[in-house]
């Protein structure tokens, strides 16, 4: 049922560069804190237990995405429909959508948990294990099993709140998690000696804390109500929220798919250089865990633009939804600088965080980073482009980004590149899909920005 609007809303009156800074800085925070579960995991393995532990945790990192992938399938694809519905004054349809979303995740919490407690030992030959970082990689995996629902919340719900206008909410659950695994890491590894199963307990612990937080915020919504009678999902709202969550679950998923492929070609390949298969695979995964920081900053501006552009593409403000994609490209055109001269410049220091003292793994550090990342300085715009068109509800625009990204280039070029050109092969195919992302999104923008001024909807001098 349509309800008359009450008041006016910050998303469509509040100047743009405010509502970004105040979306973003919370959002980009609570993933860093979410991923340095992962670092903090490798840094204190790597000093405590070396490099074979290092590569079973990194085995076990793909398993970590795709939960991340499922919650944002879920968390986005609701976010972006309560933002859709509340822009347009339906909020009945809001209502129906988080209550949904709340049966939806518990249900995907309990399908995560029973797969990967029952197939640990093939995910984790599937994910790439060495034969010496096998046990290691299984005992880490089969614990990290009981996190992934609490983990699985708490991305997908740090959506939800923020669309419901509390951005900082789900940060501070999040931090007091990443506090907890911070000061367990240490005293499980070093003092009780648990080595890479006592790395895995402080995770979960962190996670089950971060996430019964913020389950514990479901009374609390301020513009939208889970309501009992909306609980039982129906196909139809399923389906819009599966629909437009589902670009963010791809690209999610084609990334644990690069993770699994490099992993075992860094295995393959690897082992026929000077580094050996154990020090490529421990590299690799050390560098994508590190990248993780700088995608945290990605999703940190492209998340803030959903609820901006969801409310005022409902809203008719097409001004403002323009507006706000310029200035999310050009924030994450510095980030992508920005971080592209950090990889650069100090591959060695990065990587003596998680192991010092061992040359040929610095070595192996400097020849990843600067090869892998060769074109980071384009990378951030094909993010929000992908997440522009994913809250005006065009989920096919916003799915061909990652797809060509990832399922088209990267991974049939590195399988190819390493064929042809061995571990280096590997690693080049990174650079020239971030080159092709780039130009894909630019292509995708402008040809929908020509549409609305076609219609009427922006001023005829209004380019992107």
């Amino acid at each position: 049922m349509e309800q008359p609007p009450q008041k006016s809303n910050p998303l469509e009156t509040e100047p743009i560069g405010k509502l970004i800074r105040r979306y973003s800085v919370p959002t980009a925070l609570t993933l860093m804190v979410s991923y340095l579960y992962n670092i903090v995991d490798q840094i204190f393995v790597g000093q405590g237990v070396g490099i074979t532990g290092m590569a079973a945790t990194n085995v076990a990192f793909p398993l970590s995405i795709v939960t991340v992938a499922l919650a944002l399938f879920l968390g986005d694809g609701c976010a972006a429909n309560m933002s859709l519905a509340l822009g347009r004054r339906q909020q009945d349809q809001a209502d129906r959508t988080i209550s949904h979303g709340v049966t939806l995740l518990v249900a995907a919490g309990v399908f995560l948990l029973v797969v990967v407690s029952l197939f640990a030992a093939q995910i984790v030959w599937l994910f790439g294990a060495t034969e010496t970082a096998f046990q290691d990689s299984l005992a880490y995996t089969r614990i990290i099993a009981l996190g992934l629902p609490f983990q699985l919340f708490c991305t997908a719900f740090s959506s939800i709140i923020r669309a419901d206008g509390n951005p900082q909410y789900p940060m501070k659950c999040m931090m007091l998690g990443a506090g907890i695994n911070l000061v367990l890491d240490p005293l499980f590894i070093f003092g009780l000696h648990m080595g890479v199963t006592g790395a895995a307990i402080a995770t979960v612990l962190g996670q089950a804390a971060g996430g019964v937080l913020c389950l514990a915020y479901i009374p609390r919504f301020q513009l939208v109500h889970v309501q009992r009678a909306f609980l039982r999902p129906t196909a139809a709202l399923t389906g819009q929220i599966l629909k437009l969550g589902f670009p963010s679950f791809l690209t999610q998923i084609m990334t644990a798919a690069v993770q699994i492929t490099m992993n075992n070609l860094m295995t393959r390949y690897g082992a026929q250089t000077v580094y050996g298969s154990d020090i490529t695979l421990s590299v690799y995964g050390m560098v994508m865990k590190v990248y993780q920081i700088a995608h945290a900053m990605f999703v940190g501006v492209s998340s803030a633009t959903q609820p901006i552009n969801g409310y005022n593409f409902g809203a008719k403000r097409y001004d403002r939804v323009q507006a706000t994609y310029r200035l999310a490209a050009k924030i994450a055109l510095l980030v992508s600088v920005g971080w592209f001269a950090v990889y650069q410049l100090f591959p060695r220091v990065i990587g003596s965080l998680f192991v010092a003292g061992d040359p040929l793994y610095l070595d192996a550090c400097q020849h990843v980073f600067r090869l892998y990342m060769l074109c980071f300085f384009v990378y951030g715009v094909h993010m929000a482009t992908a997440s522009f068109f994913q809250s005006i509800g065009k989920p096919t625009q916003s799915l061909v980004i990652p797809l060509v990204r990832q399922a088209v280039v990267l991974i049939p070029l590195a399988l190819g590149l390493s064929w042809a050109f061995g571990f280096n092969g590997a690693l080049l195919a990174a650079p020239v899909a971030d080159v092709v992302s780039f130009l894909l999104s630019l292509f995708l923008v402008r040809r929908e920005f020509r549409q609305w001024r076609g219609r009427g909807w922006l001023a005829a001098e209004g380019k992107p």
